[in-house]
């Protein structure tokens, strides 16, 4: 069965989404069957792997109140292996209209029980709030990997994000697990970024991966041509931490 691993910050604009992206092509490249749901409305998972939300038929939305299987929205991206469940527009009103549907919090774990069969990883791109869309990410996944910008104001939610983990494990999924976080967006040439680091093993002893995602212009080029770094530029820096990232989840494999 595959591994659901969610990647989730409420706060936006600290490399979540360049994270999803880029992990799960890196998986894929390294021999893995990945499905990369993109829950977040923005849809910049779908965009980013060339994807126009604005002319899909149909997507996680429609999978999530039932109008369509998943099977049916399921799309294939340029990368062998990597296939994604994108976002359409209509997903900007799920979190009110799951709000009177039952089970609500586990809509998203109940359509990806099948697809567990299917593939080896399953990432989930989660939106940058604490909303219902969040919920269900914690919900469905077995793990969590949160991506944390290596400056002060990114760790100021932290500690309200692992408390709606808490929450979540209490109440909703006991087994869910921190896999742990990587940090996105470091300057070495910044002292703060340094400073921050030593403030994130605080919050997570033992579980920094080893790879630093670093701020990259090519990074942040990529989405705009519909390509993970992979496609875009495997040897840039960024190129190189997102490998060394997926690595480091394979070595985690039992």
């Amino acid at each position: 069965m595959g591994k659901i691993i969610a990647i989730v910050n409420q706060k936006g604009g600290v490399g979540k989404t360049t994270t999803a992206v880029n992990l799960g092509a890196y998986l894929a490249y390294l021999g893995r069957q990945v499905l990369l749901i993109d829950t977040d409305p923005q849809a910049n998972a779908t965009s980013g792997l060339g994807l126009d939300h604005r002319n899909l038929e149909g997507g996680i939305y429609e999978a999530l109140i039932g109008d369509k299987q998943l099977f049916q929205i399921i799309k294939r991206t340029i990368q062998s292996g990597l296939k994604i469940a994108p976002a359409t527009l209509s997903l900007a009103g799920a979190g009110v209209e799951l709000v009177g549907m039952d089970n609500r919090e586990f809509r998203l774990a109940n359509i990806l029980e099948e697809a567990k069969k299917d593939f080896d990883y399953i990432i989930i791109d989660g939106p940058p709030s604490l909303g219902l869309l969040t919920v269900n990410s914690l919900v469905a996944a077995d793990e969590v990997l949160i991506p944390i910008q290596s400056e002060y104001f990114a760790l100021e939610g932290l500690s309200q994000l692992l408390e709606t983990i808490s929450l979540v494990q209490n109440n909703l999924k006991p087994e869910l697990g921190i896999m742990g976080a990587v940090i996105t967006m470091f300057d070495r040439r910044n002292k703060l970024s340094g400073s921050v680091m030593e403030e994130l093993y605080r919050y997570f002893p033992n579980r920094i991966f080893r790879s630093v995602i670093p701020r990259s212009v090519r990074l942040a080029e990529a989405p705009s041509y519909g390509r993970s770094i992979l496609h875009y530029d495997p040897k840039s820096r960024g190129g190189k931490a997102y490998e060394g990232l997926a690595r480091e989840v394979l070595s985690l494999e039992k």
